[in-house]
């Protein structure tokens, strides 16, 4: 790992990418940890992992619009560049790519990358373009950092999914590394969203995990039925006092829905609101 001091901050697109194309022509790896910023211990993992196994770390942080809908939180999503800049030197990155939407996006976006199979279920049914929009940037980061390895959370298993889909069918010379979901003591994924939460609704919300664990036990005591696991989830969401939006259960590898009964290798995906937050949380059966 290239000796860290402070992270360098570069916001220019092409100053990241000629500083890539120098540490590549060195024989150095390099790891990118993409992040919209307001980072808490799961990016922070991620950027440990990325410093452990990498010469150069790169996070970028860029709140990108075009995977907003509207009436989305993009505007009130949380931005602390400085105190980000600081934890993820910390954790051993190196630079931080800290872009602005006109420097992503000097010109409208004309060109998206799309999975029709998949960008319409799920998170994707209630948020169309978010999925096309994650993408696409996703590409042009890849394309700006060149990096060897891109580390991602798997809270948001879907668009890890596809992120890695995405990476495969257009043969980009990228490793897509998931890591595991870092949850507060009481259960709840932590997400820079949480914030947006009060007490009350913070500790209602931990009764995701608990359902979805509850769902786990009775699968693993015999229950296979798609309807009565995913009605243990709704129930105890809605118990709670959250309003869910949609729980499924899919096939692991590829994301299908399974309609009757489970079979090997199925997780459960499910987005609900608490008070005017919405979350996401998976969980492997």
């Amino acid at each position: 790992m290239l000796a860290n001091k402070k992270n360098k901050i570069i916001r220019s697109p092409i100053a990241l990418q000629k500083f890539s194309q120098k540490m590549l022509a060195q024989g150095k790896s390099i790891g990118l940890v993409p992040t919209m910023g307001a980072l808490h211990k799961g990016h922070i993992s991620l950027v440990e992992m990325s410093a452990k196994n990498n010469d150069v770390t790169i996070v970028s942080i860029f709140v990108n619009p075009t995977q907003f809908g509207a009436n989305e939180d993009f505007a009130k999503y949380p931005r602390r560049l400085q105190t980000d800049a600081k934890l993820c030197a910390e954790a051993g990155a190196n630079i931080i790519f800290a872009p602005g939407p006109k420097d992503m996006y000097p010109e409208p976006l004309q060109t998206r990358i799309h999975n029709s199979a998949l960008e319409t279920l799920y998170c994707g049914k209630y948020r169309p373009i978010h999925f096309s929009g994650v993408l696409s940037v996703v590409a042009k980061l890849f394309n700006i950092a060149l990096p060897s390895k891109a580390y991602f959370g798997e809270k948001d298993f879907q668009q890890l999914h596809l992120i890695k889909k995405m990476a495969c069918d257009l043969n980009f010379p990228v490793k897509v590394i998931g890591a595991k979901t870092i949850r507060e003591q009481s259960g709840l994924a932590m997400s820079s969203r949480n914030e947006y939460m009060s007490a009350k609704e913070r500790e209602a919300a931990a009764s995701i995990y608990a359902g979805m664990l509850e769902a786990k036990k009775l699968y693993k005591q015999g229950v296979l039925s798609v309807a009565k696991l995913k009605n243990v989830v709704e129930k105890k969401i809605e118990l709670a006092g959250g309003k869910l939006q949609y729980v499924e259960i899919a096939n692991k590898k590829d994301l299908i829905p399974v309609k009757t009964n489970v079979s090997k290798n199925a997780v459960i995906l499910l987005a609900c609101y608490f008070g005017k937050t919405r979350l996401i949380d998976h969980l492997e059966l």
